[in-house]
């Protein structure tokens, strides 16, 4: 398996990191595709209780990868993934978290991140919008605030996050925070969690199997045009894209 994402276990809880430092753990074809590889083998095995996702450096996922994205497709797949698993998957952040990265927190069934993470839905400031990463995050989601942050792109700190919907708990130390969180799913029956989840993600798999077509397909279309073309050319050279005023 590909080294972009590393795997620990201890008591029954795989610890699965976003580990491309070198682009900020942005969302790569074979990042994604390594990502989706460990969580087969996660649900495949009897001795996994739940499963962290976490990363290495100072981000937790920049969003899609510029240079090498993965297919609309593929990331539906992975989002559905998470959400399906039939272990609880628990996200542990300690850095930034930027468009695709809030997908895979809002796909995650409990999300704790430190005091010192940021968060911002960037895909409008590069002339995109946050299409397939809308099927797990609007049904988490207040909508009122998250129309703000969706349409803004502005940056915003995990108490925002919280309120949102798209953070369990912010907290100064995040493992404190989650120690007694995986000492109750140790404590679980494997059977109960899986039927549990079941219940706690209908509503979301709902939105999945409704939607994902139309997203996907919006997503494919608004990264061909110039003004994205134009958006992606000025964050790479790190410069205003030209409609800014």
């Amino acid at each position: 398996m590909s080294t972009a994402v590393s795997r620990t276990r201890a008591r029954g809880v795989e610890t699965l990191s976003l580990d491309a430092v070198d682009t900020r753990n942005a969302l790569s074809a074979a990042l994604v595709d390594a990502l989706a590889h460990a969580l087969a083998d996660c649900a495949g095995d009897p001795g996994v209780r739940a499963v962290v996702l976490t990363h290495t450096g100072t981000t937790f996922c920049a969003g899609a990868d510029l240079r090498d994205p993965p297919h609309p497709d593929a990331l539906v797949g992975l989002l559905r993934q998470i959400v399906e698993l039939p272990r609880p998957v628990v996200a542990r952040v300690t850095g930034h978290v930027r468009a695709g990265g809030l997908g895979l927190l809002a796909a995650c069934d409990i999300t704790a991140a430190a005091t010192t993470a940021t968060f911002a839905f960037t895909e409008v400031r590069i002339g995109v919008a946050p299409a397939v990463i809308s099927l797990p995050v609007i049904p988490r989601a207040d909508p009122r605030a998250l129309a703000r942050h969706y349409l803004t792109g502005e940056r915003f700190d995990p108490a925002e996050a919280v309120r949102l919907g798209l953070l369990t708990v912010a907290a100064d130390d995040v493992d404190e925070a989650l120690a007694p969180v995986l000492d109750g799913l140790r404590r679980s029956s494997p059977q109960a969690l899986a039927e549990t989840k079941r219940l706690l993600t209908a509503r979301v798999l709902e939105t999945f199997d409704r939607d994902a077509a139309g997203l996907t397909a919006l997503s494919a279309r608004l990264f061909s045009t110039p003004e994205a073309r134009e958006g992606m050319t000025a964050f790479l050279e790190r410069r205003d894209a030209a409609w800014v005023v």
